[in-house]
């Protein structure tokens, strides 16, 4: 079995090595294991727009579904300039595994455009947005697929799209996508999910670890949506967060950081750079200060075989989407460090997509302690029954969450049959 030419990518390599090596552990059928190697549907658009300057410029476009055997099909949309098919397609199988991990019904997805966000303005990224949602439009709906923010991309990116398929739909469509803005039909809770599901991941990790959450040293590499949250949470439960960094670099205080005045400061000045009674470190080498926990939460390949023997964290959660490569994982597994994997880690994220979700059809809203009620069972279940087959199967928790995921993606497969 290889792989196909057009899906071609570093990370979707990474994506069917995983596989193929958990389908051995589960001995999948032949058939079933070669199904799940593919996506479903892969849709490539081209997404004409015209720029502030008069001019037209054509950016490129994906949506990409892997699977739709457990319901309809939940995955984010990026804009960014390293945006490939392979990329997105590696991402929609990821989804596939994640939703299926904490018992959501969906199936993997993913979309992206390739682009610079930060270089364009409001008004060409709304129209932008538009003209994908366009472009896509045969693919996406409240159950077929439900796109969410992710890389570049944000709530007011979804309130564009959820404006632009209601228009030609002649009614407001709010569960056609998550993450929108509480006004239209977004979600209490629905920002600070994927930080807040590391904070619950890691309470367990500390727990059957035998250790209290609280006063653990953090660093945390991306201080956005994910990790951001992840760093205020886990300073209010008495950690001691003692770098952070961004896009342009990072901070370092041994003695701890004061989250608080930090945001503060980033509301102020725009990054983390600069903060009072803090040494300046580089994204590089902020992986390597001394901590007991590291949250990976900017983007993917962070943790490589060059630096991996250099991290001095007992605990890795991964926030962002792959931070960590197969070599250095292997590295990390042998020396004892425990890696709380992206499919698990960042799972909150969806949890709460799928609550919002749920409330949209419903037109029935939760309160915020609801939800956060909801997402903290629903990951301390996942995590602890990845723990528990990790444990019985003697393998590392990626293994064990991904043998999780794909073996009920798989009993689904198993039991609708292949039509015709």
């Amino acid at each position: 079995m290889t792989a196909k030419t057009e899906f071609e990518s570093p990370l979707y390599r990474t994506a069917l090595a995983q596989l193929d090596r958990v389908a051995g552990k589960l001995q999948l059928e032949p058939d079933i294991h070669e199904r799940l190697r593919y996506p479903r549907r892969a849709l490539i658009v081209s997404v004409p727009i015209r720029m502030d300057d008069g001019k037209t410029q054509v950016f490129q476009g994906y949506r990409v579904h892997h699977s739709t055997v457990l319901g309809p099909t939940k995955g984010g949309l990026r804009y960014d300039l390293d945006v490939n098919l392979g990329e997105v397609t590696a991402l929609a199988m990821l989804m596939s595994w994640k939703c299926a991990l904490v018992g959501l019904p969906y199936g993997g997805a993913k979309g992206g455009v390739t682009c610079n966000p930060r270089a364009m303005s409001a008004r060409e990224r709304e129209h932008l947005t538009r003209r994908y949602t366009t472009e896509i439009m045969l693919l996406i709906g409240p159950d077929l697929d439900i796109p969410a923010p992710d890389l570049g991309t944000d709530e007011q990116t979804m309130a564009w799209m959820m404006d632009t398929y209601s228009m030609t739909q002649g009614k407001s469509v709010p569960g056609v996508v998550t993450g929108k803005p509480l006004i239209v039909g977004g979600s209490a809770g629905r920002r600070e999910a994927t930080g807040r599901g590391i904070v619950y991941a890691l309470y367990q990790a500390t727990r059957v670890l035998g250790h209290q959450l609280r006063d653990q040293k953090v660093v945390v590499q991306g201080f956005g949506n994910v990790g951001g949250v992840a760093a205020r949470l886990l300073w209010r439960e008495g950690c001691v967060v003692v770098a952070v960094s961004d896009v342009k670099g990072g901070i370092w205080n041994a003695k701890g950081l004061d989250i608080r005045q930090l945001e503060a400061h980033v509301a102020a000045t725009g990054g983390v750079g600069g903060f009072p009674d803090s040494e300046p470190v580089s994204n590089t080498q902020i992986l390597e200060q001394p901590c007991d926990i590291l949250i990976p939460a900017a983007i993917g390949s962070q943790l490589r075989e060059d630096n991996a023997d250099r991290v001095k964290a007992t605990i890795v959660a991964e926030g962002a989407n792959g931070p960590t490569t197969p070599e250095a994982d292997v590295i990390l597994r042998d020396r004892g460090v425990t890696v709380i994997p992206d499919i698990l880690a960042n799972a909150g994220g969806v949890i709460v997509s799928y609550f919002e979700w749920v409330q949209g059809l419903q037109y029935y809203f939760w309160r915020e302690s609801e939800i956060t009620a909801r997402l903290q069972e629903v990951m301390t279940r996942a995590f602890n029954r990845v723990w528990a087959l990790a444990t019985k199967e003697g393998v590392d928790l990626r293994t064990a969450a991904l043998m999780e995921g794909i073996r009920r993606v798989a009993e689904g497969y198993r039991v609708r049959g292949l039509y015709p």
